[in-house]
């Protein structure tokens, strides 16, 4: 993956010295809200070099986003497959991002998210991106408002890879964005 710059960030592959941040964010309480796991180091780590070796493979994925100034890694931002939403045709690309704590409130995902989205649109040739949420994830869904995606509830579901040991988090809120409808607001905001 060639890095993205934005105004104040980089999106790039993951690297060795972004262990500790990848650890932490997998493992915190507040950035796992809505997950019904916590990674171990060692979980942690192997989750990374596949998020490593996603993006290796295909040129993009949950790429780590890095403080261009400063040189801190704060998280991640990027586009997976979604191969295992039923209710998505295989081929339909997500959006996603976390982001340690610090660095909520602050525009970063937003400001990732518009970048990763030009790319999904304008390199990887995509008609549509989604985005989904556990439904009571309001600071995730306020980010897909803020990029200009729009509720689907008919397609709404319960996320296969949630144990029924927890009910609450089963339930995920479904956006969407179109090419289209991305190109409208890009020509709205000039």
């Amino acid at each position: 993956m060639r890095p993205i710059r934005t105004e104040r960030l980089i999106l790039r592959n993951w690297e060795d010295r972004d262990r500790e941040l990848f650890h932490r964010i997998n493992s915190d309480e507040r950035v796992m809200e809505f997950f019904p796991f916590r990674r171990t180091r060692a979980e942690a780590d192997a989750k990374m070099d596949e998020f490593r070796g996603w993006i290796e493979e295909d040129g993009y994925g949950f790429a780590a986003a890095e403080i261009d100034a400063t040189g801190e890694c704060i998280g991640f931002v990027g586009l997976l497959d979604t191969d295992h939403v039923p209710t998505l045709s295989n081929g339909v690309i997500e959006i996603g991002w976390r982001l340690a704590p610090e660095f909520w409130g602050k525009g970063y995902v937003t400001e990732a998210a518009e970048a990763w989205l030009a790319f999904g649109f304008e390199t990887l040739d995509q008609d549509e991106i989604v985005a989904f949420a556990v439904a009571d994830n309001h600071r995730s869904t306020a980010v897909m408002k803020r990029l200009g995606m729009r509720a689907d509830p008919a397609n709404d579901f319960d996320h296969p890879n949630i144990p029924d040991s927890h009910p609450h988090l089963k339930w995920h809120s479904l956006y969407r964005l179109s090419r289209d409808e991305w190109q409208a607001q890009k020509r709205a905001a000039r």
